[in-house]
């Protein structure tokens, strides 16, 4: 399997999938567009992956790169359909370049749960996963209308649009499936992302949050695992024809 992760800014990486990268011999390349980077051929590709950043899928005035990085996951899922994971921003990112609407929202930032439809209940991606799941929150921009053809999979009572798919391979999950013992700490030094925690819990935030992820470290891994695994199967079904 070969994978390319879209990043755009260096601590948002795949996090713990890195490691099941290593584990099962996956080959996986990374392009920062915050840094320049130009997104490859993507013809080689099993799989696209495409996660979170500090950006807002509406800024190409600020950062010409997504109008490009739209385009590409527009020839991934629609032209070479092949599977896709687009995480928070990912997720976000993969609506509006099907045509679906993204907009400020509610702000979710903390250790949160999230409800599957009954479409959801279903899935492939989310099958053998906890529902209702624990899972963390860190956004402050939502989906709020779905591309044509996509089908809800899960919600909560803030963001109704928690994961949804586009035909069968392509997904976006607003909640972060990736994270690892040191995510709080890379995240909480962006100022953004500092300042959002702190108006979502105190000025004590950080502290708090590390210790509420400490203690789901292993069930988070454990998560991360089955969906990375849901993933790669699907992969493999599209590779076997």
């Amino acid at each position: 399997m070969r994978v390319m992760v879209l990043q755009h800014v260096d601590v948002e990486h795949p996090g713990t999938f890195r490691d099941f990268f290593r584990e099962d011999g996956v080959r996986w390349d990374v392009a920062h567009l915050d840094c320049g980077d130009r997104i490859p051929d993507l013809a080689p590709y099993d799989c696209m992956l495409v996660m979170g950043g500090p950006q807002d899928v509406w800024e190409e005035d600020r950062y010409p790169w997504l109008a490009p990085e739209k385009a590409a996951i527009r020839e991934f899922v629609s032209e070479l359909r092949r599977p896709f994971l687009g995480i928070c921003l990912g997720h976000q990112l993969l609506a509006a370049a099907l045509g679906g609407v993204v907009e400020p929202g509610t702000p979710e930032v903390g250790i949160m749960t999230v409800e599957r439809t009954p479409e959801g209940s279903s899935d492939p991606l989310l099958h053998g996963l906890p529902d209702p799941a624990t899972v963390l929150q860190w956004h402050g921009a939502e989906v709020t209308r779905l591309p044509e053809d996509a089908t809800l999979l899960a919600s909560s009572r803030a963001c109704p649009i928690q994961a949804f798919r586009v035909g069968s391979l392509a997904y976006g999950l607003q909640y972060h499936v990736e994270i690892g013992a040191g995510t709080v700490d890379e995240w909480g030094a962006i100022p953004a992302y500092a300042e959002s925690l702190r108006r979502a819990m105190g000025d004590d935030a950080l502290a708090c949050l590390r210790r509420d992820v400490g203690e789901r470290t292993a069930a988070f891994r454990e998560d991360a695992r089955r969906l990375y695994d849901n993933l790669r199967a699907l992969v493999g079904s599209v590779r076997a024809g």
